[in-house]
């Protein structure tokens, strides 16, 4: 990064910044960091896979939001708040089955942020920049609450199903799945949902929370937030990856296929989903844990993916030599939501039912800071002014 001299436009000096700002520290936070060269990142002070193995969401949602761990009778009041705020106000639910028709071709999450500024009208979100401290973070609980509701009801009606009604006694993973399948279900599949929810609920400075930051420092409101911060969830070089790992094992399909398979894509200058991470320069620590939370399932296709792993990080190597490129969340994400009975259109919507939270959070501390954040571009066109030509 150098400073370059500045247009007579501006009153301070470019900032020249590398692609994509990797590396280029914009603020200060106390949610979380991610320290990639470790293969480490953490929940304000405490370690995200740790809180993954061993609180529940509700708890890990109470310490972003709250700052600090809930102990047992402050966790269950807590969890029972935001039960409470799971169900749709009516005239939201009665838009539902317009919205997923309209978005029948693109999917609950296209839905969703349709919804979600339909949610924020309907409850009277106002500018972050006009309430207070308490009033922002109520508006970040009711719309974190509402969209597994939102998601779930969005996909059934999709398949021309009727949404199914929350339930205030089951926790906010169990509550999902039951949402999302009509049957309640088996412990060990909620909380390896809720595992992976809690190990995703915030991950550093990544393109939606900055998007949702962004929008924030506007002062616009938390609905106006989230669906900016959806949106930049929706890419596939973000959050639309989870599928595309599956995909991949599918294209794939058997043991002998891996080499000549990858190696052919690697050499034509392709992608492998699943694979490389933009921070991590050794295993992503998401990843090492839904590989065990995969194989407590067991089964052929969780011994094909770990095969899968192994020998495509070992082709990379050879082939791409000084580049520590592991599996990524997504590798092993994919498998754990097909191994709960999530279809693949789901993947992505779920990563979204977690990292609400972690938005959240980072909406609220955002409008903390007055500041508006408010880059430049270099303009590389044609040079300026010239005279504008007549119409013809």
């Amino acid at each position: 990064m150098s400073v370059s001299a500045s247009p007579a436009r501006l009153a301070t000096p470019l900032i020249e910044a590398p692609r994509g700002l990797a590396g280029v520290v914009v603020t200060d936070t106390e949610i979380g960091d991610v320290r990639g060269l470790e293969g480490f990142y953490h929940y304000r002070q405490y370690s995200a896979v740790e809180l993954a193995r061993t609180r529940s969401f509700e708890d890990v949602w109470h310490l972003l939001v709250h700052g600090e761990l809930p102990d047992a009778e402050r966790g269950a009041a807590f969890a029972a708040r935001t039960a409470r705020l799971r169900r749709l106000p009516d005239g939201v639910r009665a838009a539902l089955p317009a919205i997923a028709a309209a978005c029948s071709d693109s999917g609950p999450l296209a839905g969703m942020r349709t919804a979600l500024s339909l949610l924020g009208a309907a409850k009277g979100f106002r500018p972050v920049y006009d309430i207070d401290a308490d009033r922002r973070r109520e508006d970040t609980l009711v719309a974190a609450a509402a969209v597994p509701t939102l998601l779930t009801a969005l996909h059934r009606l999709g398949r021309g199903l009727e949404p199914v009604e929350p339930r205030e006694d089951l926790p906010h993973a169990a509550n999902y799945l039951y949402m999302l399948t009509g049957a309640e279900p088996d412990a060990e599949r909620a909380r390896a949902i809720e595992q992976y929810l809690i190990s995703t609920i915030d991950h550093g400075f990544n393109a939606s929370t900055f998007t949702g930051r962004v929008i924030a420092s506007t002062g616009a409101d938390v609905a106006a937030c989230l669906v900016g911060a959806v949106g930049a969830l929706s890419g596939p070089l973000h959050g639309g990856a989870p599928s595309r790992a599956l995909d991949t094992l599918d294209a794939i399909g058997s043991p002998d296929r891996i080499d000549p398979w990858i190696r052919q894509r690697v050499l034509a200058g392709e992608r492998i989903m699943g694979f490389g991470h933009a921070v991590y320069r050794t295993e992503d620590p998401r990843s090492r844990m839904l590989r065990e939370i995969a194989q407590r399932f067991g089964g052929p296709r969780v011994d094909f993916a770990v095969q899968v792993e192994r020998q495509v990080e070992a082709i990379l190597a050879e082939l791409k030599p000084g580049r520590a490129l592991h599996t990524n969340v997504e590798f092993y994400a994919g498998l754990v939501m097909e191994l709960c009975g999530l279809p693949r259109e789901m993947f992505t919507p779920t990563f979204a039912a977690g990292r609400v939270v972690g938005w959240s959070a980072n909406i609220l501390e955002q409008a903390q800071d007055p500041k508006i954040i408010r880059p430049v571009a270099r303009y590389v066109g044609p040079a300026a002014p010239v005279d504008v030509p007549p119409a013809a």
